[in-house]
């Protein structure tokens, strides 16, 4: 018998003030088996960072033509791709070819900076890619947010974001890798 995702439930009010958007966001996410607290965060961080009514999450782990989360016009054209974690430079390229822009968050720490080492080369060709990184601590940090139904607090100022619950708030600085 297949294991079946675990839905989790978001409130998160975003204050975005680098973009100047400012909205309250319903969000359900499936975290397939597979998947960590700590990666499901960082898909939620991601939506928050490109927050837009457009914005949606995909079946992602159980997909294998869709990335974490995009943004499609009313047309069908994909305006966005966001992966995260440590995809495979063959996607990225596709992904490329078919998105506006694309976006990977990465957080794993060393295994991300081993990832970064090896694909640099061919992910620098690519123009419309932005590669985004967290330290490990931080992603670990904002997995100790993780409930089933969560009401979040998101502020993102000067490239610094502050996501909270009410009872702790984790500071993050994500860096970028590529532009």
């Amino acid at each position: 018998m297949a294991l079946k995702a675990t839905v989790f439930r978001a409130q998160v009010q975003i204050s975005d003030m680098d973009r100047h958007y400012y909205e309250s966001h319903t969000l359900t996410l499936a975290r397939h088996p597979s998947e960590t607290d700590e990666r499901m965060m960082v898909r939620l961080l991601a939506f928050a960072l490109h927050a837009d009514p457009q914005l949606t999450f995909t079946k992602g782990l159980s997909a294998d033509d869709e990335p974490d989360l995009w943004q499609r016009s009313l047309g069908g054209e994909i305006e966005r791709w966001i992966e995260v974690g440590q995809p495979d430079e063959r996607r990225l390229r596709k992904a490329s070819g078919r998105a506006r822009e694309v976006t990977v968050i990465t957080y794993a720490g060393r295994a991300a900076d081993l990832w970064w080492q090896h694909n640099s080369a061919a992910l620098e060709r690519l123009r419309n890619l932005r590669i985004i990184d967290l330290s490990s601590d931080e992603s670990q940090a904002l997995s100790r947010l993780a409930e089933r139904s969560m009401d979040l607090q998101c502020t993102i100022d000067g490239g610094e974001v502050w996501i909270g619950n009410g009872r702790e708030t984790v500071g993050l600085i994500p860096r970028l890798r590529q532009v």
